[in-house]
This record gives C-alpha cells, structure tokens and sequence, in this order.
C-alpha cells in the first residue's frame, strides 16, 4: 500500500494556515494527480533548522547564496526528500506519471513559463509582502522582514499606488498569453503545470490581501483571474 507523501508548508495565523504561493503549488499537483500526503506546518521563523534537521538541500537566492525554503516534499516510497515547488513537480510527473502535468513533453517550456511569469509579477510584490507580515506570528514576522530584504529591499509599501498599477500591468500581459490558445487553459484544453503557477500566485493574494484588495484583482481582464483560480481549484479537488 501506498504510503502518503509528506508536504511541509508555512504556519500563519490564517484559518487553514495556508498562504504562500510556493508550497500551494505541490499541494495542487498533489492533489491533481489523486496522490496520498499529508501536511507538517513549520513557523516560517523555524523553516532553517526545520530543513536542516530532516536533510533538506537548501535552495538558492538570487546571489547564489544558500537559503533554505518550504516547500519540502519527503516521499518515503523512494525515500527521496526534494526542495522547491518546480523541482517537487518535476519529481512527482516522473515518479507519478497518471495525470500528467507537464503534457507533449512541455517541461522545458513550463520552466521557462514559471521563471517569465514570476518576473513579469516581482517588481509589483512589495505591498503583499508588507501584508504578509500581519499574517505571521510576531517571530516569523520579523523572520520574514529578515529574509526577504536581501532580495525585495525595504520599505515595502513605499510606492503602493505604483505597484498596484505595475501588477495589473503584468497580468494585462498574462491575459494575453491566454487570449493566444483556443481554450481556457495555457495549453488550450489541456490543463498544465503553467495553469497551476498562476492560479497559485492568485492564491496567496486572495488569502493574504484584504477582501477588497482581491475584489479589485478578480475584477481584471473581465474576471478572468477569479475564474482562473476557481477552474484550477476545480480541477485539482480543492475547491
């Protein structure tokens, strides 16, 4: 029998503790391909030695410096243990091919997909990050602050009018890439992994930002981005 695989995500203070974009991405394709795991919750503030203490490589920043990060997936019917969401979905469709997320051998242009979008979103990300630390206990809060300086420099909400102008921007450019299939998703009617990193990223906004705050972002390009996330949502079980 099948032993459930084990995701370890980030502790909030949210009902149903889940936030972050990263470690929802496993947790959809999880989900997606019918698979068994269950979740360890980790203060963001403990991540570190959390990682440390089960053998977890750690990741890479920007720089080149080390940073250990959640997600972590541990399978113990290999025995494989595997850092960052990309990383954790490329294992899963090799390991686990049903329901394949990377369909016609599209990994490489899925790779390049998730490094284009998460580029086209970063400039526009400080005032969530601002809104992440409300989110956090007091430790994990000041964690955070902590890590996420060295890449995204304080203050955060600085520029707020602009980043809300430069993310809705980024997701005009997003809505065409969607206008350019002949189908709902990506890859037109097949959904991908591609489908799975965006409706991830719309994800942690609608569970960190404040109500009206993610009114204002469904309301986008028609609605299109509520009905992003509901149809991946739908898809993979969880909505």
């Amino acid at each position: 029998m099948m032993l459930p695989l084990v995701l370890y995500d980030i502790l909030s203070e949210l009902p149903g503790n889940n936030w972050s974009s990263n470690p929802a991405k496993p947790r959809f394709v999880l989900s997606y391909k019918d698979l068994p795991f269950v979740t360890l919750w980790v203060e963001y503030s403990d991540i570190p030695i959390a990682m440390k203490a089960i053998g977890a490589k750690p990741n890479k920043r920007r720089d080149g410096s080390d940073v250990y990060t959640v997600p972590v997936l541990s399978d113990p019917n290999t025995g494989a243990l595997i850092t960052d969401s990309l990383e954790i979905a490329s294992y899963l469709e090799k390991t686990y091919p049903e329901k394949p997320i990377f369909p016609n051998n599209s990994e490489p242009l899925i790779r390049a997909f998730d490094s284009t979008y998460g580029s086209l979103l970063r400039p526009a990300i400080k005032f969530i990050f601002a809104r992440c630390t409300e989110i956090l206990s007091p430790a994990s809060a000041k964690f955070f602050i902590k890590a996420r300086s060295i890449d995204t420099p304080l203050p955060w909400n600085a520029k707020h009018d602009e980043d809300w102008e430069l993310l809705e921007k980024g997701y005009n450019t997003v809505y065409e890439w969607y206008q350019k299939t002949d189908g709902k998703w990506i890859m037109g009617h097949t959904v991908s992994y591609a489908d799975i990193v965006v409706a991830c990223e719309l994800l942690w906004y609608k569970r960190v930002l404040r109500e009206d705050q993610w009114v204002r972002i469904s309301s986008w390009n028609g609605g299109k981005w509520a009905q992003v996330l509901a149809d991946v949502e739908k898809e993979c079980k969880l909505a």
